[in-house]
C-alpha cells in the first residue's frame, strides 16, 4: 500500500532533522581532525603522536560513515521530491513501512540491500 501524504511529510521532517544532525557531526569531526593536524608538531613524545594518529584515523572512519549516511539521506529527500519515496531503487517494490520507520533514509528493500551487500548486485 503506497505511503500516505501525512506519512511522507513526517518522514521528510525526520530526514531533514537527521540531515542537520549528521551535517553538524561531520563538521565537528572534520574540525577536530584539522585541529589535531595543526597541533601535531607540538607533541612531546612519540607515544602521544601515535595516539593522535590513531584518534585521527578513528575520527576519519566515523566521518566517512556519517558522510555515507548523509548521502543516503539526500537520496531519500530526492525521492520524496520525485514522488518515489518508499519505492526500492533496485526492485521498484515498496519498502516496508517498518523498515522506513527504523531507517527513514532506506532506499532499498531488505532483500535488495542484502543482495547488494553480498555482491550480487552492482
Amino acid at each position: 500500500m503506497p505511503l500516505k501524504k501525512s506519512d511522507i511529510e513526517r518522514f521528510k521532517n525526520r530526514l531533514l532533522e537527521m540531515k542537520s544532525q549528521y551535517t553538524n557531526l561531520v563538521r565537528h569531526v572534520t574540525e577536530d581532525v584539522k585541529s589535531t593536524e595543526e597541533s601535531k608538531g607540538y607533541s612531546q613524545h612519540q607515544a602521544d603522536e601515535g595516539t593522535d594518529d590513531f584518534d585521527r584515523s578513528i575520527s576519519l572512519q566515523v566521518s566517512d560513515e556519517e558522510f555515507k549516511i548523509l548521502k543516503q539521506i539526500d537520496r531519500a529527500l530526492q525521492k520524496i521530491e520525485e514522488n518515489t519515496y518508499g519505492i526500492c531503487d533496485i526492485t521498484n517494490e515498496e519498502i516496508a513501512l517498518a523498515r522506513l520507520e527504523a531507517i527513514p533514509y532506506a532506499t532499498m528493500t531488505v532483500k535488495a540491500q542484502e543482495m547488494l551487500e553480498k555482491g550480487m548486485l552492482q
